[in-house]
């Protein structure tokens, strides 16, 4: 093989000069090409991130606004407040920094698990919060040991306090840290920390209560220090809310219902719907789910079959009893199938068909008008209004005056009741309506379901001479006046001298439970419905007394009324849950509601 000649070392050398030309070119187009890129098309973005490296947002939560009674003492307020904060943006090995923090700060795994959860999750302003309510050595700890704790950082803040506890609890509800699917929608609630109304008055109205967000930009360094300030846009404080509740007469309502087991009451205003004192027994400290409720506590709650969480004055749905004879009273005097004078024999039972229905007295009532079948509460006479009437026309009375449907109250989880009817059952039950059925509902037993909050307003309209007064917890400006229900007065005043017997005649079923003071007697009408049926060998057996029943299985005791008899003001209900007789269990404790409530006279604010 000849060696090669110089025009052929020559081609070689420019073939190879041609390829490392070519190959340097391309690399100088890529490196054109990012650089462009880099500093043409993508100068914005780039500028950006820059930006955000140099400048640190933060946004600042406003404080809550307050919550106070109808005379402006808080009853919702704030407090001051340290929490330790990590910052993502700062922080490198965040397990590392937790490692450090421990030795502070009590970080168990669960709580570990959480911080950096969120710290994956929050957007760059917000972050994660790692314990709130720092005490002074904590706080001060913690500072010291600043320069090795990159990406912590303590920020002053407020809680939320409930200066009157279990008192207010079913009212104001209380507030939390919001759910990731709130927070994805509104920055405000990525702030660590940041606390969303859970329930009652603070869920209601918790856009009012939040406030606007501030924004504090700061320059910093390349270690993440504070250089100067650029800008401080202030956080708008949250509305302040005024409530109609009296606080003292709050307290006075919930101590008193704390006598019993299980209970639920209302008192409000029959002209204008304030709603003066609402509660529940038993209740919460919603202090306990400000900073988070432990595990224990919450068992404790959620497992006491007492239902404590439960706002029974809005959601409790029971039997009213004789309470709502008051509106079989009124259908039937509306329709004109009695009148007050109409007589009705009671021998201590009524027959309809095969089936025999007792009254709650032995041996009967004899002989009775409208307003003594009220006063005694017999049964006989209103299982024959109730079956003259008809259970349609019952239903329409019935709704009318506020019951089987939401009164719209301004708080969460309102129940509407069950006030039923031919359709009703048709629709619901696939079944036709039997004539034992009117009787048993027309002394509100059977399918009939009411809120004690109803039974207030029932009281309230029939006091106020037949307006649809709605009830009202938050003070607001005066509205317009309460449409009439149009029923007639005469057919009102009979039914109102019937519950001022109840009370002020000797003869009435919560005599001994009158008030005595002179210009504060009251009227009302007492319950008590039955949790179980009793069974045809039981009646045979004789009577069993209530107390003889477990307590889940005692009957309910209810009353509801007003006061005072000549310009009625008041109206008030009650419902014990498993209380037994609603004139010796219910009626002390509405003839003391009202009584305080009168003395307090809280329609003067």
């Amino acid at each position: 093989m000849s060696a090669p000649t110089e025009n052929d070392r020559v081609r070689i050398f420019t073939r190879r000069a041609l390829l490392a030309g070519g190959l340097k070119l391309g690399v100088f187009a890529l490196i054109a090409g990012r650089l462009y890129q880099l500093q043409v098309r993508e100068a914005a973005k780039y500028q950006t991130l820059a930006e955000e490296n140099r400048i640190n947002q933060r946004l600042i939560p406003p404080p809550r606004g307050r919550i106070l009674d109808r005379f402006g003492v808080p009853v919702a307020v704030n407090q001051q407040n340290f929490r330790l904060v990590i910052d993502p943006r700062e922080t490198g090995d965040a397990e590392e920094l937790l490692d450090r923090l421990a030795q502070f700060l009590s970080i168990d795994d669960s709580v570990r698990h959480r911080i950096l959860r969120d710290l994956g999750q929050r957007r760059p302003a917000g972050g994660a919060l790692v314990q709130d309510n720092l005490d002074w050595n904590q706080v001060a700890a913690i500072e010291l040991h600043r320069p090795q704790l990159g990406g912590a950082r303590i920020e002053p803040g407020e809680v939320r306090s409930y200066p009157y506890g279990a008192a207010t609890a079913h009212i104001l509800g209380y507030v939390g840290v919001p759910g990731e699917r709130d927070v994805a929608d509104t920055p405000l609630l990525a702030i660590p920390g940041f606390r969303i109304g859970k329930n009652g008055v603070e869920q209601q109205e918790d856009e009012l209560l939040r406030g606007q967000v501030g924004n504090r930009q700061m320059e910093v360094d390349a270690h993440g220090r504070i250089v100067r300030e650029l800008a401080y846009e202030t956080p708008q404080p949250g509305d302040d809310l005024t409530l109609n509740i009296d606080i003292g007469l709050q307290q006075f309502v919930q101590q008193r219902l704390s006598r019993e087991q299980s209970a639920a009451a209302i008192i409000m205003d029959v002209h204008s719907g304030a709603v003066y004192a609402l509660a529940s027994h038993p209740g919460f400290d919603p202090n306990l789910f400000t900073l988070g409720i432990g595990q224990s506590d919450w068992n404790n709650l959620n497992n006491d079959p007492r239902a404590p969480l439960s706002n029974k004055a809005v959601s409790g749905l029971y039997a009213p009893g004789s309470v709502f004879k008051l509106m079989t009273a009124l259908a039937g005097l509306e329709a004109g199938t009695t009148d007050e004078s109409r007589m009705v024999y009671c021998p201590g039972h009524f027959e309809v068909g095969n089936h025999r229905f007792h009254c709650w007295k032995q041996g009967g009532h004899g002989a009775v008008d409208m307003v003594k079948a009220l006063a005694a509460s017999c049964d006989t006479y209103f299982y024959d209004l109730a079956q003259r009437t008809g259970i349609d026309r019952i239903q329409a009375m019935a709704l009318r005056f506020g019951l089987g449907a939401r009164t719209g109250i301004d708080l969460p989880h309102e129940r509407g009741g069950l006030i039923p009817s031919r359709d009703w059952k048709r629709a619901n039950l696939k079944q036709p309506w039997q004539a034992g059925e009117t009787v048993i509902n027309g002394i509100g037993q059977g399918y009939v379901l009411t809120t004690p909050l109803q039974l207030a307003v029932m009281a309230a309209r029939i006091a106020n001479g037949g307006y649809a007064v709605q009830p009202q917890l938050v003070k607001r400006d005066a509205g317009e006046d309460a449409p009439p229900i149009r029923i007639a007065a005469q057919h009102l005043a009979v039914v109102k001298k019937g519950m001022e017997t109840v009370v002020n005649s000797v003869a009435g079923t919560a005599f001994a439970e009158r008030i005595k003071e002179s210009g504060l007697a009251m009227a009302g009408k007492t319950g008590t419905s039955q949790v179980r049926r009793i069974s045809k060998a039981e009646r045979a057996e004789g009577v069993i007394k209530n107390e003889q029943l477990p307590w889940e299985q005692r009957d309910h005791a209810l009353f509801a009324g007003y006061a005072p008899l000549d310009r009625p003001q008041y109206a008030a209900a009650i419902v014990v849950e498993h209380g037994g007789s609603g004139a010796h269990v219910a009626a002390p404790i509405i003839r003391d509601i009202l009584r305080e409530c009168q003395k307090r006279n809280p329609a003067r604010g």
